[in-house]
């Protein structure tokens, strides 16, 4: 196996280059619009964070004690802010409210009155408990629009069930295609997956929602359940189960409609991901890489080689358990056959192409130095998004909320 290596000096030219907390004064697509985030872990937090990125202003509202995301991945020196943290959090600013109590309510109600977009994630009916629900908030400001991430959604029978990624992945049917065939259903990769999945469709929603909005002057809810992002992302596997009854299973390392596609050892110990979605591909996969012109011809078609997939997959392993997997993969590349190397994240902080994308920047951060983060997505040429700051401490826009945004009397500020 590659020796999976920390971070060491020779590596950092590899990332994108070091970004600290400046305004360059160009424009990006969300300026002006004021989001109120009162959401916590991780789905739509994470829709405004994609969107402080390209320059909303995100107030990131947290109960007293800190949100629950400043405790989970990674501690470091700087108190209440994990990696996870910094990371996710990035381009935010933090204010401290109980929301259990008026005084709560009230600075929530004001910052409502200014804000175009509140988020939130509590279980259906926790808002309205507190005298927050969408009617209370809307008769505020009417253009409101509200994203509200649950489990389950806000109706059906499960809406009040709590639920996360892990569970989503369970119920959204994701879980059970996971794994070895025959063997237990094993977790899909990230456990946040159906989070992040989330996320992307709730900053969409708002976007449309804001436009609309704009137009007509009437805001609206963005309505997310963490399950149905995963559904939403499972090909046929819908409409293959309501015409034919057919019940995809687990698969382990290939692919149910394609052959060869799925992953072969090399013969370093790594792996490379191979995949013939088409008879010309597996055309080209026979005669320019496995010199096996032949093949091409006895299985020429997807059912062909589905029909035989033993002798398929181990022809093709039997080339690659012949050479490292870099020689695989330049001889994939040369041929016109797509393949890429199975990549830990030692491997991608080593990888030329992420360097030369900029998929990682490097944040000088005051306390801890040096932070290396995600890079901002999607790419945009001409008004880019950017990580203008990482994850904030708590409670550090506090003055500016209450006496900028609010212009607090004294009546409003905590005690």
């Amino acid at each position: 196996m590659r020796a999976v290596r920390r971070r060491s000096a020779e590596l950092k030219w590899m990332i994108g280059s070091v970004h600290v907390a400046a305004d360059n004064g160009m424009m990006k697509p969300l300026d002006g619009v004021r989001i109120l985030d009162l959401a916590t872990f991780i789905a739509a937090p994470f829709a405004t964070t994609v969107m402080a990125e390209f320059g909303a202003e995100v107030i990131k509202v947290e109960h007293p004690t800190g949100d629950p995301m400043r405790r989970f991945g990674t501690p470091t020196e700087a108190e209440g802010q994990t990696l996870a943290w910094l990371s996710e959090a990035r381009n935010k600013k933090s204010v401290t409210l109980d929301l259990k109590t008026p005084q709560g309510v009230a600075v929530v109600k004001e910052l409502v009155k200014r804000s175009d977009i509140l988020a939130e994630n509590f279980r259906p009916g926790t808002m309205e408990k507190w005298g927050l629900g969408p009617d209370v908030l809307m008769a505020i400001n009417p253009k409101l629009v509200m994203l509200r991430v649950t489990g389950y959604g806000q109706t059906g029978p499960y809406k009040d069930r709590p639920g996360f990624a892990r569970i989503a992945h369970a119920v959204g049917g994701l879980t059970y295609l996971a794994g070895e065939p025959g063997g237990a259903p094993v977790t899909p990769g990230s456990t946040s997956l159906a989070d992040y999945i989330s996320g992307f469709y709730g900053t969409i929603g708002l976007l449309m929602a804001l436009r609309v909005a704009e137009k007509t002057g009437k805001g609206q809810i963005v309505d997310i359940a963490l399950y149905e992002s995963i559904f939403r992302v499972l090909d046929e596997i819908a409409p293959l189960y309501a015409k034919h009854g057919v019940v995809r299973e687990r698969e382990g390392r290939n692919t149910l409609n394609a052959c060869p596609h799925g992953h072969f050892p090399c013969s370093d110990g790594n792996w490379v991901a191979i995949a013939c979605t088409s008879d010309k591909m597996w055309e080209r996969m026979a005669v320019n890489v496995l010199k096996r012109p032949e093949l091409a011809q006895s299985h020429p078609t997807t059912r062909s080689r589905l029909d035989d997939r033993d002798t398929i997959d181990g022809v093709v392993e039997e080339l690659t358990m012949s050479m490292p997997m870099k020689d695989v993969v330049a001889a994939c590349t040369a041929g016109d056959v797509p393949c890429g190397s199975v990549n830990s994240i030692a491997d991608v902080f080593e990888d030329p192409h992420f360097a030369a994308r900029e998929v990682l920047t490097r944040y000088q951060h005051e306390t801890l130095g040096e932070v290396v983060v995600p890079s901002v997505l999607p790419r945009l040429t001409e008004t880019p998004g950017a990580i203008d700051a990482l994850g904030p401490p708590l409670g550090s826009a506090k003055d500016y909320v209450l006496d900028e945004l609010i212009k607090d009397d004294g009546q409003l500020r905590n005690k």
